[in-house]
């Protein structure tokens, strides 16, 4: 509001100025555009009426019989302002109040026995809510006053300019104090969301990306980077993420493009893949390397080695035991001929034997292979659920069968009581076959063959879980897999080829 001087004041700089109302506001700083020519209508209505120009404004809302009838109802009805003003629908009950202490002053009702407080005692309440650290409520509750009366106080106190109960002069330090009070706590919001973004990234680089815990997280990679990105952009703005990683906006999104595109390898992963699946997953990356070969498929095996590193292919093998062989008193027995060369220029030169056990939760089973030292093609197995001697003894009969006229090979086997008994050593003599033997407890001497009993377990029995598979079943597995170890088994020693694959490659059989 501008006093009635004020507005003649600018009134007389419009007419002086030939009604500029930019040169009138540029010197006096006041009114607005809007208003300076509503002044000067209304001072040119009271010219010619005689009415007081600065009585323009709108007719007030209730009229003087309504204001009257109100203060009545209220006088006669228990001088209730809520009742009196749900009843009669007008006006509010600060209006009502205003009303009845103008029409009269000497019938409301006053209110008695509140607390009074001083100046000073309102400015100490207006400092502890502006430098507060928990809810106005409480510093409410603390002075017994409510929060709204609080507030009023603040307002009283800071929100007028013209305010005499604060002057300007104590209200600016008061307002100093607060805005840097403002100022350091949004500061320390800041502090607190760099660190939580710095712990993200730290923990973000240890399970996202697999690096130590120790590592810089601005030493990374691009690629890196973009992957770490991506995973924390979800939570926060990516401006201050790539800022804490020292990465360029351009960079990020180039990269980011990159890692989108299709790949390189993405078919030659996807068969890598199925010929792990279809080998039982079996296979190291030599040989998948050698089947891409087979395939036409130019491609280094560190590549390979590489996506399948990538692809999580890896072949199960059991934590191999710390070698611990004992060596007790030699028992009568045959020579160690072999004397550990297990290597053979045809085959059923050199044959190699021994017992395997599997414990399964349905029981026991036991395997007695031959193994040819010259490819290691198995010429016969026998499997059953008693380490005896009919287990070698018939195993021993069936590889017999395959030998031809001349071909007598030289078994090698431990120093177990399955090969000094007399039914074993009557079968060897017969067949013209020459007995070798590994020292007592030393399974090195026949390592060709305790090999083999590794991958096969390896890559058969121990990846995976034998529960409810009765030994029925468990022996026609064994089997099948010992029957495709012959004919599909490649092996990078023999040109990626199976022991029968060679054969047939040179020649030996049909």
């Amino acid at each position: 509001m501008y006093s009635r001087n004020e507005r003649m004041k600018a009134i007389e700089l419009y007419i002086k100025y030939d009604k500029t109302i930019a040169a009138v506001i540029r010197e006096l700083g006041y009114p607005n555009r809007g208003s300076l020519p509503r002044w000067y209508k209304a001072y040119l209505k009271e010219q010619e009426t005689g009415a007081l120009w600065d009585k323009y404004s709108r007719h007030p809302r209730f009229s003087e019989e309504q204001k009257l009838a109100a203060v009545t109802h209220f006088l006669e009805h228990g001088r209730n302002l809520s009742r009196t003003v749900r009843l009669m629908g007008y006006p509010s009950k600060e209006t009502l109040r205003k009303w009845c202490d103008e029409l009269a002053p000497e019938c409301r009702k006053k209110r008695v026995g509140g607390l009074q407080y001083t100046e000073e005692q309102k400015k100490e309440a207006v400092i502890a809510l502006c430098t507060r650290n928990g809810s106005a409520k409480a510093i409410a509750r603390e002075y017994g006053v409510s929060r709204e009366a609080l507030y009023n106080w603040k307002k009283g106190l800071l929100g007028k300019e013209d305010s005499t109960e604060m002057p300007k002069a104590e209200a600016q330090p008061l307002n100093n104090e607060k805005d840097a009070l403002l100022s350091e706590i949004a500061s320390l919001k800041r502090q607190i969301k760099g660190l939580k973004l710095e712990k993200a990234i730290l923990e973000g680089t240890a399970e996202i990306l697999k690096k130590d815990p120790g590592v810089v997280p601005t030493n990374l990679t691009n690629k890196e980077k973009v992957i770490l990105a991506d995973a924390l952009i979800d939570e926060y703005p990516l401006t201050e993420v790539l800022t804490h990683l020292q990465m360029a906006r351009s960079t990020y999104f180039y990269h980011r493009k990159i890692v989108s595109m299709p790949g390189k390898y993405d078919e030659l992963r996807r068969r890598i893949v199925e010929l792990f699946d279809e080998n039982g997953r079996r296979y190291g990356y030599r040989r998948i390397h050698a089947l891409l070969v087979r395939e036409k498929t130019r491609i280094s095996e560190k590549v390979v080695r590489r996506l399948m590193g990538e692809s999580g292919l890896e072949v199960f093998q059991r934590k191999r035991r710390k070698y611990c062989s004992y060596q007790g008193e030699d028992n009568p027995g045959a020579d160690n001929i072999i004397e550990r060369n297990f290597n053979a220029d045809a085959p059923n030169l050199k044959w190699l034997t021994d017992i395997t056990e599997f414990s399964i939760p349905a029981g026991k089973i036991y395997l007695s292979p031959i193994v040819d030292c010259f490819d290691g093609l198995l010429p016969s197995w026998s499997i059953g659920t008693n380490p005896d001697a009919a287990l070698v003894n018939s195993m021993l009969d069936r590889a017999t069968e395959t030998l031809i006229e001349g071909e007598y090979p030289l078994v090698h086997s431990d120093r177990g009581s399955h090969y000094r008994w007399p039914g074993w050593i009557s079968r060897m003599h017969n067949a013209g076959l020459q007995r070798s033997m590994s020292k007592k407890g030393c399974s090195p001497d026949n390592a060709a063959c305790e090999g083999f009993f590794g991958r096969l377990k390896n890559e058969m029995f121990y990846n995976r879980s034998w529960v409810g598979v009765d030994i029925e079943e468990f022996i026609d597995v064994l089997d099948k897999y010992l029957v495709w170890y012959n004919e599909k088994r490649i092996k990078i020693s023999l040109g990626a080829m199976s022991p029968v694959e060679y054969r047939r490659s040179l020649g030996l059989t049909a």
